[in-house]
């Protein structure tokens, strides 16, 4: 596993005709992994959408803009949820945690198998608009990468080139991390085959990663512009939740007066189960009766 601090990039390259956006998130993924103890392919797959959603999220304006990423495949994960801010600080979960597959054809830790071929992306940009944009597009691959290729395209009409990569060992998390591209409208078809054809010798983020290649150098390798100049630089994502009792007591108060009458009834007490942290809270009569009491008001 790295030491090296975790780091997302902004750059622009060929004159600023392409956006480049570059993330190192190893100790991200492995805050998340250890937080949840996921299997290795649920780690590979949840560290795909982790970087995904940082990569995303720093593109929002405000500290209140909330991005939500949802994804829902066939497959034995079941869904996974990511929520972020701007800085970022993300905080996520999967239905299935433990989930184990074989090995795919090449190898590797099956992820579109563990994901499922057939599902959704649903994005929420809380951006302060009176309405949240929400974008959904359909699973193309269960890679991740290539769906939010397609979602992108789709949903928001841009042209992207996604890379997103883990590796993991027994230890843990030795790298993940990931790359967003967007020609701008004024980009040339022959940039953008210099960019195609950077792409494919470039090979894997992972690997890129692992053999300890900075995002700076990252960026030019994935562009072949060796002036890409940095935008934005210093931007460290934080696995973190921002769950507190008050909040599991606004929760509670949702359910209705009925079913915490029952609940006081029934068991005297409640308990609630944070899924982005599996931090427990425990509510005693009293405390209970009380959140009644402010129902009744």
């Amino acid at each position: 596993m790295t030491n090296k601090a975790d780091k997302i990039i902004k750059f622009l390259a060929y004159n600023g005709k392409v956006s480049v956006i570059c993330a190192n998130t190893t100790n991200l993924l492995e805050e998340a992994r250890k937080t949840h103890d996921f299997s290795p392919v649920v780690t590979a797959a949840f560290g795909r959408i982790l970087t995904i959603t940082a990569i995303m999220a720093i593109e929002m304006k405000n500290s209140k803009d909330r991005l939500t990423v949802q994804i829902k495949g066939n497959g034995p994960i079941g869904s996974a949820v990511v929520t972020a801010n701007n800085f970022p600080m993300l905080k996520g979960y999967v239905s299935e945690p433990k989930v184990d597959l074989p090995l795919n054809e090449f190898g590797k830790l099956d992820v579109s198998g563990a994901i499922g071929y057939e599902g959704y992306i649903n994005v929420i940009k809380d951006i302060g608009l009176k309405k949240p944009y929400i974008g959904i597009s359909p699973l193309v691959s269960g890679e991740i990468a290539e769906d939010f290729a397609n979602y992108f395209v789709n949903s928001e009409q841009r042209q992207s080139a996604v890379a997103l990569g883990v590796l993991v060992n027994k230890e843990g998390v030795k790298s993940a991390g990931g790359y967003l591209i967007n020609p701008m409208p004024d980009a040339t078809e022959e940039e953008i085959s210099k960019i195609e054809k950077a792409i494919f010798e470039a090979g894997a983020m992972s690997k890129m990663l692992d053999n300890n290649l900075s995002l700076e150098d990252i960026a030019k390798k994935i562009t072949g512009d060796e002036n890409v100049e940095i935008i934005e630089e210093n931007i460290t994502p934080i696995f973190k939740c921002d769950c507190s009792k008050e909040h599991m007591a606004d929760g509670l108060a949702t359910i209705g007066k009925e079913e915490l009458e029952d609940i006081i009834e029934k068991d005297g007490k409640a308990e609630i189960l944070c899924h982005f942290c599996n931090k427990k809270y425990n509510f005693t009569r009293e405390e209970l009766e009380k959140i009644l009491l402010q129902l009744k008001d």
